[in-house]
């Protein structure tokens, strides 16, 4: 028995530098993206992987009219890591590092290079960040919004702190055109109840490199061990 749709999939961009299946015309895999979609000024402070979220939010939203919904676990871990270097040595800060350290960064310039004056929201959920990104986009859509765009992204976490994770991070973004209107060419997005949540350090937490896969259809469900859910994709059309 197939349960309802809990939202729709309208649309979807992906960037995975140097992964292998780079047929899918959703996924770019380019080592520097060019972020063509923002000022030269603002896109100059941009790493590879805030120029392709700009460049992808851009084609999703063309008319940047819609809500963003932004999730990393652990953000810029390298320009944070570089900030309390020079703490530690009693160096000056620099203004510009630090604005684009802050959790809502990529977005922010984003909605300053396009325009965008809509709601966004950054969010980091200790590994639960897709199932945060959902549970957010459902109220805002339960709310009247006709579509909100979700973005997930992550990058390798600074080499000073991997001892303290079990799974490598790939660096990796992903964004989704979701609403409650179904289409002809829109995929409906199905939960399913599992039985075990997982532990607090779980490392089957979904990733953005996770989530690439899901959409290109390389896995038939995402599981959030410790939200004890699962999400599949079907066709509608």
């Amino acid at each position: 028995m197939t349960t309802p749709a809990m939202m729709y999939v309208h649309d979807w961009r992906a960037w995975q530098p140097g992964r292998r299946d780079t047929a899918h015309s959703r996924l770019s895999v380019e080592e520097k993206p060019a972020g063509a979609q923002v000022p030269a000024m603002l896109r100059r402070r941009l790493t590879s992987i805030g120029r392709a979220l700009c460049d992808m939010l851009a084609e999703l939203d063309a008319e940047a009219d819609y809500p963003l919904l932004y999730a990393s676990r652990h953000g810029d871990g390298e320009r944070t890591l570089a900030m309390l270097e020079a703490l530690a040595d009693e160096a000056p800060l620099s203004p510009a590092r630090f604005g684009l350290s802050v959790h809502n960064a990529i977005p922010g310039v984003y909605s300053i290079g396009r325009g965008n004056r809509r709601t966004q929201q950054a969010i980091a959920a200790s590994g639960d960040e897709f199932a945060a990104l959902l549970s957010e986009a459902q109220g805002y859509l339960h709310q009247g919004e006709p579509s909100v765009i979700v973005a997930f992204a992550e990058q390798p976490i600074p080499a000073r702190f991997t001892a303290h994770f079990t799974t490598p991070v790939a660096a990796a973004a992903v964004a989704l055109r979701l609403s409650l209107t179904p289409s002809d060419t829109a995929w409906s997005l199905h939960q399913r109840a599992l039985a075990h949540a997982g532990t607090a350090n779980d490392a089957d937490a979904p990733q953005p490199s996770d989530l690439i896969d899901w959409l290109c259809g390389l896995r038939d469900e995402l599981p959030c061990h410790r939200q004890r859910l699962a999400w599949r994709l079907e066709r509608t059309g």
